[in-house]
């Protein structure tokens, strides 16, 4: 997903120049005022390299989207000490946003999603039904993990996903018992109501472009037949409307922004980066704390109360059979000893794939002119001065859900429109007026897998997707293009369609969609689901409905990858919500519940809209 400060890596040296006096006169005051958040996080570092400091209460294994939602909660409780290690660099220099502008300014999200610096930069295996193609897996390696990376869409859900978590082995995760969690995380700037929440650290807001093309994308969706709902994230999420995005006042908000800045200042917390967790300590089948490697060296902590692992769908459990915990044989084969027996680890492997379809556009409004030099050059320095412009949105600033067929009781297409064309992740610059939906599946019923590649703690796991093994799939994904093509032809897209360049107008029977669908389909950055909560009876599951590891002591997982099953929409919103309600189980506090919140159902299953 890239749009307007890319197609240019850093090649714009003079951006990076202008940029670069501008900071001296602008960000002396920012910088300075952080040498006492810089002095915060260094003395942790300190404490850790002299080993002054070597038991807490907490230890939390990355500083992600839930990492840092679990810092801030817990040493809400000053009798409790946290210690918090992440293995990528701050999201800041020398404690300014501004000097970091790839990170904050929220068109420049691409160049931290091609950039090793900041992102773990996985691969998938060769996908046997996409054409043999290697899948590119960007995933945040930074404080805020990749809340500080993704395209900054809030999305939650639907409702029926969390219902579906309770009946799936997972009670108390039901709408009524998550809900309250979405809006204790949320400051909605549209206000609080029974769904959006008013006073939370994670400030979302709309969109401020008002683009004629996000207007005619949601004109023709009506013109198509489908609703106009004014919050998806609401009573209503089937239909068209006006996108939810953690922007806060022009800048990203990431869970290092809105959880991880407000608690460093605690005295009870500690936070080190640049430190690569390798394994989990165990006496017998209590955790005890963790190893870890820094500046070279490797070390150890102790935990008196609990770990708590939040490095995603991929670090978790990669972590977790580094450590003994895994399928025993696989574990064996590479020389690891076992501490349990668990052969849910790195399984149920679930992911959204999406397709671009694109059009020329007939008239030159797009944001293909913004990514012209000196046009970059005018936005990075407006947003440098002022955070405004078109460099303070993301330009996913409208979308959909709708129902692949009749019969589906609620949405399992998503829709995210763009002004723009993306080529390759965005490493390639568009070169015309064009725009495009990003569209796919919710809940495909291809389901993947993890495994190591050896022992070696620095070695990428084997990753397996396994897209599109299912007939299923392959035509949910036929839907998408024909439903896709469907909203572009209606009347508002006319002053504005021009050729299609995406499938193009000779991709029309069903073999020929199938075969763009092979070529073309890519990851939406969605994985989930590797270390599934569940029973401790189902063989399968990873860890119980309080979070805990299954079959050991005082270890827990909060992050995608105890999700049960995936989502409809975008990840980041519910992995925050899994951290705050995860806080709560973790300090015994009673679950927070909403009863008879009313959700929109279609007045009939007989039709498609």
């Amino acid at each position: 997903m890239s749009y307007l400060m890319k197609g240019y890596k850093c090649h714009s040296p003079m951006m990076c120049k202008v940029a670069g006096s501008l900071f001296k006169v602008g960000t002396l005051k920012n910088t300075l005022g952080a040498n006492e958040q810089q002095f915060k996080s260094s003395r942790a570092s300190s404490q850790l390299s002299s080993g002054k400091a070597n038991s807490y209460n907490y230890i939390i294994v990355g500083a992600g989207s839930a990492g840092c939602v679990l810092a801030n909660r817990l040493t809400e409780d000053p009798q409790s000490s946290v210690l918090l290690l992440e293995a990528g660099p701050k999201d800041t220099l020398l404690g300014s946003k501004r000097l970091l502008w790839k990170i904050h300014m929220p068109a420049a999200l691409t160049y931290n999603l091609c950039d090793e610096k900041y992102n773990w930069h996985y691969h998938t295996t060769a996908q046997r039904h996409l054409d043999e193609r290697v899948m590119y897996w960007p995933r945040g390696r930074v404080w805020g993990g990749s809340s500080s990376l993704n395209a900054m869409v809030y999305i939650r859900g639907h409702a029926e996903d969390y219902n579906r978590w309770a009946r799936q082995g997972a009670p108390g995760w039901d709408y009524q018992h998550c809900l309250p969690y979405f809006k204790k995380a949320q400051t909605h700037e549209l206000g609080p109501d029974r769904y959006r929440g008013g006073d939370g650290p994670l400030h979302v807001s709309r969109g401020k472009t008002n683009h004629p093309l996000h207007r005619a994308f949601l004109e023709a969706a009506q013109q198509a037949g489908y609703p106009f709902t004014d919050d998806m994230n609401g009573y209503q999420q089937e239909g068209f409307g006006w996108m939810d995005m953690t922007i806060h006042q022009g800048q990203r908000w990431s869970t290092a922004s809105a959880y991880l800045r407000p608690a460093i200042s605690r005295p009870n917390f500690s936070v080190a980066e640049k430190t690569l967790v390798t394994k989990i300590l165990f006496q017998g089948t209590k955790c005890i704390g963790v190893e870890y490697v820094k500046n070279g060296q490797r070390k150890k902590v102790f935990a008196n109360k609990e770990v708590i692992l939040s490095g995603g769908a991929i670090n978790s459990p990669q972590l977790l059979m580094l450590s003994g915990i895994g399928n025993a044989d696989d574990l064996k084969k590479l020389g690891i000893p076992v501490v349990c027996h668990l052969p849910g680890v790195g399984q149920n492997l679930q992911d959204h794939l999406e397709v671009y379809v694109q059009h020329k556009c007939t008239k030159p409004i797009t944001l293909y002119s913004a990514q012209k030099p000196l046009n970059m050059v005018r936005i990075g320095l407006e947003w440098l001065w002022k955070f405004t412009g078109e460099g303070a949105t993301a330009h996913l600033e409208s979308g959909g859900f709708i129902r692949s067929e009749p019969g589906v009781p609620h949405p399992d297409i998503q829709f995210h429109f763009l002004p723009s064309q993306v080529i390759d992740h965005g490493r390639v610059a568009s070169t015309m007026e064009a725009f495009q939906v990003h569209v796919g599946p919710m809940r495909s019923t291809s389901v993947g897998w993890l495994k190591l590649k050896s022992s070696d703690p620095s070695e990428h796991p084997i990753i397996e997707p396994n897209y599109l093994s299912t007939e299923r799939d392959i035509w949910e994904f036929r839907q998408c293009v024909k439903l896709t093509r469907e909203i572009f032809a209606q009347k508002a897209f006319e002053r504005f369609r021009g050729p299609e360049i995406q499938p193009g107008n000779h991709v029309q029977s069903d073999k020929e969609i199938d075969a763009f669908i092979r070529q073309k389909a890519d990851s939406a950055y969605h994985p989930s689901c590797t270390c599934k909560m569940g029973q401790p009876s189902d063989s399968t599951a990873v860890v119980d409905p309080q979070t805990k590891v299954i079959g050991v002591e005082n270890l827990r997982v909060v992050d995608a990858s105890i999700m049960p099953s995936i989502v409809t929409g975008n990840l980041n919103a519910p992995t925050i919500m899994i951290a705050e309600k995860a806080a709560d189980i973790i300090k015994g506090l009673p679950s927070l519940q909403e009863k008879n919140v009313p959700v929109y159902k279609p007045k009939t299953l007989e039709t498609q809209r």
